[in-house]
């Protein structure tokens, strides 16, 4: 395998503390020629006019991913040949407004207790070397396992949300940096260059305890909530800032680690997402809808992308306020699976649970062999097919709670 190291950790996985400034990004978005997914079956001047045809007017230019060419791609160098993975199938409870720091201290305080009891060594046996099982390497959680979920406003989502820098990030990074292990979760998250925005963020913590990947989610199911829609900021809403930002690569951000390159979303049912983070060299991939059929998914994913993939949902969640206690919990539960769509462990019901599993991830990269998808034959219905919902509606208006975003998601089917 070529390696390039960490050169491009902020388009990969915006992780880089020294990210490019939004003008030097847009400088070179400016300047750059791209190739689009079948530019490699044209000259490099002739994929770039063909993109500045197709683009819609005033999209940022498509510029390189890093993505698979005939099975080679980017990797950095294996601590070590085989990883345990585990999977918290965890309560989803909200936390409350005006009850904030309680609230949220105490989910926190159970979502760490899952976590050391997953490397077996619960916080009440003391500090001794005694280990129930082995020691887990990454461990995966769902969408929203400190904060839960609430139909809030934005400003009380702002409230709730992490700033990356918190005491709940540290929190979780202090379990890590103690376990040797990387932790990957879900929350609401600000951003400083996004005022007022409230993103769903996928973050996985690393064994020196600090953040090294942070994973937008790519977009939100609309027009499937009734009279409301969701009001976390995703990729898709604000489209063409965001590419400007941090280029196209970001927009399907791959966490390349030690061990192994690592996907988390929390879009549920979007195989085709599933696929192209497949291509671009994930290795595991982490599905983690609250309240989604995500063990279902995982098992048809891993087949169809070859992928090693986790499925890990919520349990059924006692005193959730507004909610019944098996609302989003899901029979087929939490899952490991491997490439051939077997899985590998399995929660046994609905309840809280731990599942664990190896993976040989330094052989499955030897080994690995990617599906042949016959691109030219695709490219013309994937570049001429046209969504409902175009990109970039929260860069033209920013609901203000779930209503608001209903009235918007209808504007848009109606084409106003």
């Amino acid at each position: 395998m070529f390696r390039y190291g960490v050169i491009s950790q902020w388009g990969n996985a915006m992780t880089n503390t020294s990210k490019p400034s939004p003008t030097s990004r847009r400088a070179a978005l400016t300047g750059a020629v791209g190739l689009a997914a079948g530019g490699a079956m044209l000259s490099g001047a002739r994929a770039a006019e063909q993109q500045a045809q197709a683009a819609p007017s005033g999209r940022p230019p498509v510029t390189p991913v890093s993505v698979a060419k005939r099975g080679v791609y980017e990797t950095v160098a294996l601590r070590q040949d085989n990883i345990n993975v585990t999977a918290i199938q965890s309560r989803v409870r909200g936390v409350e407004v005006k009850n904030l720091k309680k609230t949220m201290a105490d989910n926190l305080k159970h979502v760490t207790d899952l976590i050391d009891a997953a490397q077996g060594m619960p916080e009440e046996w003391g500090e001794g070397e005694r280990r129930w099982g082995a020691k887990q390497d990454l461990i995966c959680m769902h969408e929203f396992p400190i904060q839960g979920f609430r139909p809030w406003n934005r400003q009380e989502l702002n409230k709730i949300a992490f700033e990356m820098d918190g005491p709940e990030i540290a929190a979780i990074g202090a379990r890590a940096k103690k376990y040797g292990c990387y932790i990957a979760f879900g929350c609401y998250a600000k951003e400083k260059d996004w005022p007022d925005h409230v993103i769903n963020m996928s973050v996985i913590v690393g064994p020196q305890g600090n953040v090294v990947s942070k994973q937008w989610k790519a977009r939100n199911i609309l027009g499937l909530f009734g009279e409301g829609a969701l009001i976390g900021t995703t990729i898709y809403d604000v489209l063409d800032r965001y590419v400007e930002m941090y280029g196209w690569d970001a927009t399907m951000p791959i966490a390349r680690l030690d061990i192994g390159n690592i996907a988390m979303t929390a879009v549920g049912a979007e195989p085709l997402l599933y696929q192209c983070l497949a291509l671009k060299g994930a290795e595991i991939v982490i599905l983690t809808v609250t309240g989604g059929t995500n063990a279902e998914s995982a098992i048809a994913t891993a087949r169809a992308s070859r992928v090693y993939c986790v499925g890990v949902g919520n349990s059924v969640s006692p005193d959730n306020p507004g909610f019944a206690e098996a609302a989003g919990s899901r029979d087929e539960g939490t899952v490991v699976v491997d490439p051939r769509g077997t899985p590998l462990a399995r929660s046994a019901n609905h309840h809280e649970d731990i599942v664990s599993a190896r993976v040989p991830i330094a052989d499955f990269r030897k080994t690995r062999r990617f599906p042949e998808y016959p691109m030219a034959l695709m490219l013309p219905v994937l570049q001429q097919y046209e969504p409902l919902f175009q990109p970039n509606a929260f860069l033209q208006y920013l609901p203000k709670d779930y209503k608001d975003a209903g009235e918007l998601v209808r504007k848009r089917m109606s084409g106003k």
